[in-house]
């Protein structure tokens, strides 16, 4: 396959008409479970649960819900857009990449020959 058919290719969710099918059979699939809602007996444990909608409802207020505690939390969980830049200017200043991959190459080189010796943990061979 070429670079140019690789870049005509359609995938399924690039067709307009095959979101609006998927959006017509969510819609559906709702309608439906509504519709079921009113059908099918429930085996209920607390009395609101025999309320007309009252799962969509409930679903629906605690997905607000949780967007709004995230909203909230966002006010001081939220780092600014150049958190880890400032870190890293420190660092350079440092020399720290060839420090780390010096540092790198040495732990494999340990490792490697820990490996070797190693051969046997127990009583089991291990070939690693």
């Amino acid at each position: 396959m070429d670079s140019n058919q690789k870049q005509n290719k359609q995938y399924l969710f690039d067709n307009p008409k095959n979101v609006n099918r998927i959006l017509y059979l969510l819609y559906a699939c709702c309608t439906l479970l509504v519709v079921l809602d009113f059908v099918i007996h429930r085996h209920v444990y607390h009395s609101w649960e025999n309320l007309p909608l009252f799962y969509p409802i409930y679903g629906f207020v605690g997905c607000v819900i949780l967007v709004l505690v995230a909203r909230w939390m966002r006010t001081f969980l939220m780092r600014s857009e150049d958190y880890y830049d400032d870190s890293n200017d420190s660092l350079s200043d440092n020399n720290s990449e060839g420090h780390l991959e010096k540092t790198t190459d040495e732990n494999t080189h340990t490792g490697a020959s820990n490996q070797t010796q190693n051969k046997k943990i127990g009583d089991h061979h291990v070939d690693a």
